[in-house]
């Protein structure tokens, strides 16, 4: 049925269930798993009259090896918790739902399982959800896990 299961993955436990779930299915299915963890761009600090919002200190180079590092131990969580071996692929695109759907199509990947933080009301439309982006523009499959 399915060979190739896309695990997107923020590093929360949330993301975690879902890769325990598509731990169980590609057992089942002896298919494989890959992991994502896409990473926003670098921004540039903003400055108004008097004020930083954020640090100068973290510049492009700083930003690309702290992100890395977090995408590099959130990819390890979902091999751990998924107890197999597990493709990792990190990327940076300013929107994840469009980086989880570009990997699938480069991996060929037959099934995106992931989780749903389940935001309702103004947060949820405010916040977004990348998985419901995901359900609309996706051609893959998608197994959402709460």
């Amino acid at each position: 049925m399915y060979k190739h299961i896309l695990v997107p993955t923020d590093g929360s436990e949330l993301s975690l269930k879902a890769a325990k779930t598509a731990a169980e299915l590609a057992s089942t299915l002896n298919a494989k798993v890959t992991a994502v963890y896409v990473i926003p761009s670098y921004m540039p600090p903003l400055m108004t009259e008097g004020t930083i919002l954020y640090s100068e200190d973290i510049t492009p180079q700083r930003y690309k090896a702290a992100t890395e590092k977090s995408a590099r131990a959130a990819l390890g969580k979902v091999e751990k918790t998924a107890g197999l071996k597990v493709g990792k692929v990190f990327l940076t695109n300013d929107q994840p739902w469009r980086g989880i759907i570009d990997t699938a199509k480069a991996k060929k990947c037959d099934l995106i399982v992931m989780a749903s933080h389940g935001r309702k009301g103004i947060s949820g439309l405010i916040i977004g959800s990348e998985t419901h982006k995901v359900l609309t523009h996706s051609k893959t499959p998608v197994l959402v896990c709460r």
